[in-house]
């Protein structure tokens, strides 16, 4: 008999989880001739997250918990439950209710039929405004207009991975990763299925992704998976010496052909502005670039986990 794993990441979603395993465990009872694990990923939660993830796991065997001994992030959360799952497929999912577990049945059933990799795509989301809206628009064109790899724009990490890719991502060891563009570099697009949901509010808690954290991941998301901006840097660098010739060019027109001289202060200010911009801007990328060299050259573990199972499972692994 088939079986997947439902890798659940919760970071201090102390008020989330009883109210998804609820609604999970109504979804998986529809589900036939398939085993299930739930595997909830506790990423360092400050609150009640463990205790109330171990309640559950008193009352179904299913349930099985990573914790991770600090908040390593929603990454390194997704790579803790791979690297503990054990099932045919991963399903993977949000604890905050905005990624609907009514949607479960439909991925395992598009797997049965021969989906490698089914994705979700967010077409609305009922907690956020137009202005958030456009700003994930612009960042996904911009992203697209800079990156190698080809991510697509408003789908979330509600996905299902068949073993086959799961142990393919396994591979990997970079620190710092994000796993839609690792999925589209990989993705076999005749294997893949979409499914469309719309996301509804939280159903407690705040989203924990502030605009710094959202700056950070769109940072990331660049420079993971292209060498464009260290283009961008070299394009920079010989527009400001291009400004710098011309501004020069002009300067001598007016003093030796139109004799019209012009004070100096005005224009030196200008040119040192603009050429110090655009070296900090240059020094910025490239600056990004050596810092991940930095991180990845260490090889250092990627996260400290306790893995937590039933008691009856652990009988049974002794055995």
């Amino acid at each position: 008999m088939k079986s997947v794993s439902i890798v659940i990441s919760a970071y201090n979603e102390e008020g989330n989880v009883a109210a998804l395993y609820e609604a999970l465990s109504k979804e998986l009872a529809t589900v036939q001739d398939v085993l299930f694990e739930i595997l909830f990923v506790d990423d360092g939660s400050s609150d009640a997250t463990l205790s109330q993830v171990q309640a559950l796991q008193k009352k179904d065997a299913r349930v099985k918990i990573v914790h991770l001994k600090r908040n390593f992030g929603h990454e390194i959360a997704m790579t803790a439950g791979m690297d503990y799952a054990k099932g045919d497929a991963v399903i993977f999912m949000d604890a905050d209710l905005q990624h609907p577990p009514v949607y479960v049945p439909q991925m395992v059933q598009l797997w049965q039929e021969g989906a490698e990799i089914v994705l979700t795509k967010r077409v609305d989301n009922v907690a956020t405004s137009r202005f958030y809206k456009f700003c994930a628009k612009s960042f996904y064109y911009v992203l697209n207009l800079l990156s190698d790899t080809k991510i697509p724009e408003s789908m979330p990490d509600f996905r299902l991975i068949d073993r086959k890719y799961v142990d393919f991502l396994k591979g990997f060891n970079e620190q710092d990763r994000l796993f839609r563009g690792l999925l589209s570099w990989i993705m076999p697009h005749d294997k893949v299925k979409v499914i469309n949901f719309v996301a509804p509010e939280r159903f407690s808690g705040a989203s924990k992704y502030n605009f710094i954290k959202s700056l950070q991941l769109a940072i990331n998301s660049i420079t993971q998976f292209s060498v464009r901006p260290l283009h961008l840097a070299t394009y920079l660098g010989l527009a400001g010496a291009a400004c710098s010739l011309g501004l020069g060019f002009y300067v001598v027109v007016e003093r030796f052909i139109r004799h019209n001289p012009t004070p100096g202060y005005a224009t030196i200010v200008a040119a040192v502005g603009f050429i110090g911009a655009v070296q900090l801007i240059s020094l910025g990328i490239i600056g990004e670039y050596i810092g991940k060299i930095h991180l990845e050259v260490k090889k250092r573990p990627l996260y400290l986990a306790d893995f937590m199972e039933n008691d009856d499972d652990k009988k049974a692994s002794e055995k």
